[in-house]
């Protein structure tokens, strides 16, 4: 930043010099109050309290302070009572006589000086009163009085009471007795024998908590007999004229003396009734008014009135308020020259007067200054009006101040904030203005020019008094380099553009409106013919909002080159739908291009599904259409749901196709006493649309059941039953309440039929007992339903026969044999003759035989002989009988027999096994197999194998330990070797993995399966010929032919 540079003959005084330097720093800096000082009241108890007067400003430099006291400066130098913390004034050792006054707070930095608001310090106080003794008041019985409280010297709010004989005991007011927060004074109605005593005034003093007693004020009665009536004497009212401030809470006290006591009473003289604000206490004798405001003001009335008669006074309240402000000025910059004009105004009453202050000191109207009630004009600024400024409002009941500075700014112009664009750019035909904006105090007049030409208005040009330049229709022509001068009396200054003419931007392929289908993806074209000088920018905007294409990237992207600016919609939905709009952002125009997208989807959900009509079959239902979404709503589908079904049900309706201008149908085909709800479902070419919201709940009505149970029979049951079973009826099927079975049955040949009535809906079996039912003798049965409405139908007729008689013979010539160490053959002779039916025969068998606990048990139907028992325990005696079955249970068993199984098998696989594999012969050799004294003898070996390839099983047995096998070369081979003994089949050797090579020979190698890895040696992986088994070995030979 420069100084303005003034003539030699005028050298700039230095607050000019300052001002023209700081010319383009417009920031105001003058102090500014943030806190300003409050009346304040103290108590003084003790030497050691202090008064805080509270100031602080903000501005830069940082302000400094003075204080005032009643209009005269504080000295606080040598002052050891008083001192500055910032700005707050703090005062110790309290002097009532000293301290007490108006203070005020200046604030002071280079830019001027500021007054606060004025604040009051008062110290509260109460004296002692007199103490002589107070003389007694004599009255007669129904009298009344006023006893005199009489107030001692005080500061600060006081509170008043009344102590009856001793304290505590107060006085309690009521219609009869009244304690004044006026006057003190206690005021009795009427006198009666009880108030006779010493009465003591008690002043209190709210700000100090200090207490004063009067002497005590003895009440004495007169022994001339009772005075008589007489009509109310108000003792106690309110000045003919109260003034109230606005939003005070104002009390007027108004009390009588008669006898009887009288009654009070308030109005307005204007008959206008009390607000609800207004509150009456103590039996009416206060009228209070909260938040006092103008319409409140008027002449109130009081009414004292008893049976003897009534007496009233008037006051008249009226309205003051403090100034308060309705428009103050601001902190204002002006040029050197230019006038300034500042107006505040402010309400109050009585009316405000005005004054002005600059720098704290009063300004007087003259010359170029001139104050007019509340407004200040200066004509013609020079840099000394410069300063902080004080409009003050007053009236009697206060003042009030508002502050803004004043800036004088005096520099040369300066481009450094509003210089030219290096470039400009306009279009072809179009208008262009420059905008010449120096900083200037004053303002500085302009010129311009294009190169070296100076610009003079003309048809196309135009030169305004803010320095703009106009050109009107450029062309080509127009284009090049174009310079705004600026002077006043600081200087000259200047600043250089290029203006560059571009062609008219075109769109040459915009969107068009278009239907599309949802799910679908399109691009809509946005592609222009630009000037290459030109940067192009294009937006996207949806139905009058720009498209977010970060949060909206799952549908959205904006896909194309430089002047291309193409919009991608992938998986188009129906929100989709609208207005889109392209916008073409350029350096000198802006294009916009617009389409319309119609999506086409399935038809949204119906709506307001009712159900107006229901029977026992059939539901009348209607709703409304939803919207179409591009395409119109060619059929309906209604949809139903019971506690039955799973989820929800296509149903029949009426018409059988509902087309798309139907909105009502007959549902058919429903049960009775069903609950249902139903949706709509809507259709149009795109496909079906999503469901309405369900109906609300119906149930159909009843009818007779029409579903007969199914799966009628039986059977079975002890002796002299007959058992009926059959497969219940559905619950969405019973049609109604009440539901139960009807049960017919009788003897095969006969034609009358037995009923039996079970009322149970979920019951499925009923049993018949007679003991002259015959064993096994055939019914002809059928079961029906029916509920509260009637019988439904029957099933169709099925044959049951009666339970039959266990059989009464058991089984003879009972023999068992042990066949290995887990199974027993046991044999037997059919039961020639019975008069029991024989359905099979059961096998029983156990241990011991001194506890016959059955172990186990095998059943076999059919006339069979023999039967194999497995399972069981090798070298183990077992017991075992044989009984015949039927339908009724088992019968006799026959005389046990016993036998004991073989000893198990050898436990010990074979091991050591080695195998030679010369072509498709394979030789194996093991160790043999010695069984321990607890395991059958070894009586030979059982080889085996398993082919790859078709999963087929072979097997070989040999006496010996060893045995040659001719194996098929083109497969692979899987072999186990497995003891025989009479305990059945042994343990398997570990499994050997053949894998055939057909020309290759590899000679043996023995396998070491018994040793533990830890003592794994050496091991070799045969990949090269299919070997995949780790082999623990010794390699012999080996030999690849």
């Amino acid at each position: 930043m420069k100084n303005s540079v003034l003539p030699s003959s005028s050298p700039a005084p230095p607050l000019e010099i300052f001002l023209s330097a700081q010319a383009e720093d417009t920031k105001f800096l003058g102090p500014s109050w943030k806190k300003e000082p409050d009346d304040l009241i103290l108590p003084i108890h003790s030497a050691e309290q202090e008064a805080v007067l509270t100031c602080e400003a903000s501005g830069v430099p940082s302000p400094q302070y003075r204080w005032s006291l009643n209009g005269t400066l504080i000295d606080l130098r040598g002052d050891e009572r008083r001192r500055l913390s910032g700005g707050n004034l703090i005062i110790t050792g309290l002097d009532r006589d000293q301290d007490s006054g108006v203070y005020q707070c200046t604030a002071s930095n280079t830019r001027g000086t500021i007054l606060s608001q004025r604040a009051t310090l008062q110290f509260a106080y109460l004296e002692n009163g007199k103490t002589q003794t107070r003389s007694a008041v004599n009255v007669r019985e129904g009298q009344g009085v006023v006893l005199l409280c009489g107030t001692p010297l005080h500061s600060g709010e006081l509170t008043f009471t009344w102590v009856f004989n001793e304290y505590p005991h107060f006085v309690q007011q009521d219609s009869r007795r009244f304690v004044s927060q006026e006057t003190g004074n206690l005021y009795i109605a009427k006198v009666e024998p009880s108030d006779v005593g010493n009465y003591t005034c008690v002043v209190n003093n709210t700000i100090t908590k200090e207490r004063v007693f009067s002497s005590p004020t003895p009440l004495v009665l007169r022994n001339d007999g009772a005075m008589g009536e007489y009509e109310p004497k108000i003792e106690l009212h309110f000045p003919d004229t109260i003034p109230a401030a606005k939003g005070s809470t104002l009390k007027l006290e108004c009390f009588a003396l008669g006898n009887p006591v009288p009654k009070i009473s308030w109005r307005r003289t204007s008959d206008v009734s009390f607000p609800n604000k207004v509150k009456l206490k103590n039996s009416n004798a206060i009228l209070e008014i909260p938040s006092f405001q103008q319409e409140d003001t008027g002449t109130y009335e009081c009414i004292a009135e008893n049976s003897r008669g009534k007496n009233a006074v008037r006051g008249r309240l009226s309205f003051h308020a403090t100034p308060h402000w309705l428009q103050t000025m601001t902190d204002t910059s002006l040029s050197i020259e230019e006038n300034l004009f500042w107006e505040c105004k402010a309400n109050g009453k009585p009316k405000p007067s005005y004054s002005w202050l600059k720098n704290g000191e009063t300004l007087i109207s003259e010359g170029r200054v001139q104050i007019e009630n509340g407004a200040l004009s200066i004509s013609s600024l020079n840099l000394s009006d410069g300063g902080m400024y004080q409009c003050v409002a007053e009236n009697k009941h206060g003042i009030i101040y508002s502050s803004a500075e004043l800036m004088v700014l005096a520099s040369a112009p300066s481009f450094s904030q509003n210089p030219l664009s290096r470039v400009l750019k306009a279009r072809s035909g179009s208008d262009v203005s420059l905008d010449c904006r120096p900083h200037a105090s004053p303002r500085a007049i302009s010129l311009w020019k294009r190169g070296t030409e100076i610009l003079q208005r003309s048809e196309r040009i135009s030169l305004f008094p803010n320095g703009t330049l106009k050109i009107a229709n450029v062309t080509k022509r127009d284009g090049g380099s174009y310079t705004c001068i600026a002077k006043n009396q600081f200087g000259t200054a200047s600043t250089t553009g290029r203006l560059i003419i571009t062609e008219p931007t075109r769109i040459s392929q915009g969107p068009s409106s278009t239907e599309i289908t949802v799910g679908e993806s399109i691009v809509l074209p946005c592609q222009v013919t630009a000037d290459p000088a030109l940067d192009v920018a294009f937006f996207w905007a949806f139905n009058g909002q720009p498209i977010d294409f970060h949060q909206d990237a799952d549908h959205f992207e904006r896909v194309g080159g430089s002047f291309s600016g193409d919009l991608m919609i992938r998986n188009i939905q129906l929100n989709h739908g609208g207005k889109y709009i392209c916008l073409i952002d350029t350096d000198v125009e802006s294009l916009s291009a617009d389409a319309i997208l119609v999506v086409k989807g399935p038809p949204s959900p119906p709506d307001l599904v009712v159900v107006e009509e229901v029977t026992d079959s059939t539901a009348q239902l209607s709703w409304s259409p939803g919207q179409d979404n591009g395409s119109p709503i060619t059929g309906y589908v209604i949809q139903a749901r019971t506690p039955f079904t799973v989820g929800w049900q296509a149903v029949d309706t009426v018409p059988e196709a509902i087309n798309g201008n139907t909105l009502t149908a007959t549902v058919v085909g429903l049960n009775a006493w069903v609950e249902y709800e139903f949706r709509v479902l809507a259709s149009n070419s795109v496909g079906m649309g999503e469901p309405s919201p369900p109906s609300t709940k119906i149930r159909t009505e009843d009818a007779m059941p029409d579903t007969a149970p199914t799966d009628v029979g039986g059977g079975g049951g002890t002796k002299s039953e007959l058992v009926i079973t059959w497969e219940p009826v559905p619950e969405e099927l019973q049609n109604g309440e009440g539901f139960g079975y009807i049960i017919a049955f009788r003897p095969v040949g006969l034609v009358t039929w037995t009923r039996a009535v079970i009322s149970a809906p979920s019951v499925t079996r009923y049993v018949y007992r007679n003991d002259t039912i015959p064993p096994f003798s055939p019914f002809n049965v059928k079961v029906g339903a029916f509920n509260n409405r009637g019988e439904g139908p029957f099933s169709s007729i099925a044959t049951v026969f009666s339970a039959e008689e266990v059989p009464s013979v058991a089984p003879e010539r009972v023999s068992a044999k042990s066949l290995s160490a887990a199974d027993i053959e046991v044999t037997w002779e059919p039961i020639a003759s019975t008069p029991e039916r024989v359905l099979g025969y059961e096998v029983v068998y156990w241990e011991d035989d001194t506890k016959p606990d059955t172990l186990g048990k095998v059943r076999i139907t059919g006339n069979y002989t023999a039967v194999n028992v497995s399972g069981l325990q090798g070298n183990t005696q077992y017991y075992l009988a044989v009984c015949a079955f039927n339908t009724a249970g088992t019968g006799p068993q026959s005389i046990p027999v016993n036998v004991t199984t073989k000893k198990p098998p050898p436990g010990q696989p074979p091991q050591n096994v080695e195998w030679n594999l010369t072509g498709s012969q394979l030789v194996l050799q093991w160790d043999p197999v010695i069984a321990l004294e607890t395991e059958s003898e070894v009586t030979g070996y059982i080889v085996l194998y398993r082919r790859h390839r078709n999963n087929d099983m072979y097997s070989i047995i040999t006496s010996k330990a060893s045995v040659e096998l001719t194996l098929n070369p083109n497969d692979n081979y899987v072999i186990q070797i497995k003891t025989l003994s009479e305990g059945g089949l042994g343990e398997g050797s570990e499994p050997i993995h053949i894998h055939q090579l057909s020309t290759s020979v590899i000679s043996c190698c023995r396998l070491l399966f018994c040793l533990l890895p830890a003592l794994m040696s050496s091991y070799w992986v045969f990949n090269q010929f299919g070997c995949l088994n780790i082999l623990l070995c010794s390699l012999q030979s080996f030999s690849a032919s």
